[in-house]
């Protein structure tokens, strides 16, 4: 497991397409904001939350298509599916590969970005938080999304599209508990439960994604 987790972690850092193209999406979405909305301080301070972790939402989706892609093109997952490691662990550890090369760097960065939208500076310990809790429920969701369509051609607007909807209610508390801070307000409420809804994901989705696994290499 471990060698796996090191070998799609070095492969993504080769192809930069987990950790620099999610960087550089989330930096482009928040640039772009204040030219549509306008650069009123107080705009961009109401707005920030929705909008760091919105942009953070759609970076982790850029490399999704991927995640089993390549070993099912070259006859690896059909190798891991074989192998005396439960297929629930490799989708796991996938996961986590997933995460360290495109969440934990998206969640390092989101402060200054933050600045850049005007956050107050008292929400920077709450977005940071809300996106190391949360954003390994994306990464896991997304693997079952992968898992879905791993043996399709083109399936990255269908993973997009099963893979959003699962995506909503990370995001709406993420970004609550973000807003509540910024506002001088208590955040447990929204933490507690982005907490759980990453908990429940960790523990069912896995088994889930194996399963669709299974039945795309028969």
């Amino acid at each position: 497991m471990i060698g796996l987790l090191k070998r799609d972690v070095m492969l993504a850092m080769r192809a930069g397409g987990g950790f620099g193209l999610a960087l550089a999406f989330f930096l482009i979405v928040v640039v772009l904001v204040p030219f549509g909305v306008g650069p009123e301080r107080e705009v961009l301070a109401r707005i920030a939350p929705g909008v760091l972790w919105l942009g953070a939402l759609l970076a982790c989706l850029l490399s999704l298509d991927r995640l089993f892609a390549t070993d099912y093109e070259d006859g690896s997952l059909d190798l891991l599916a074989t192998a005396p490691v439960p297929l629930e662990g490799v989708v796991l550890t996938k996961a986590l590969a997933h995460w360290i090369t495109t969440g934990l760097p998206l969640t390092i960065v989101a402060p200054l970005l933050g600045a850049l939208l005007n956050l107050p500076g008292e929400a920077a310990g709450a977005l940071v938080l809300t996106l190391l809790v949360g954003t390994p429920a994306l990464s896991v969701l997304g693997a079952f999304g992968a898992a879905l369509t791993v043996g399709l051609k083109r399936g990255g607007l269908l993973l997009s599209l099963l893979v959003l909807p699962l995506y909503v209610p990370t995001l709406i508390f993420g970004a609550d508990a973000v807003r509540r801070a910024s506002d001088g307000l208590t955040a447990t409420t929204p933490m507690l439960l982005l907490g759980l809804i990453t908990l429940g994901t960790v523990a069912i989705v896995p088994f889930a994604a194996a399963g669709a696994l299974r039945v795309n290499l028969r």
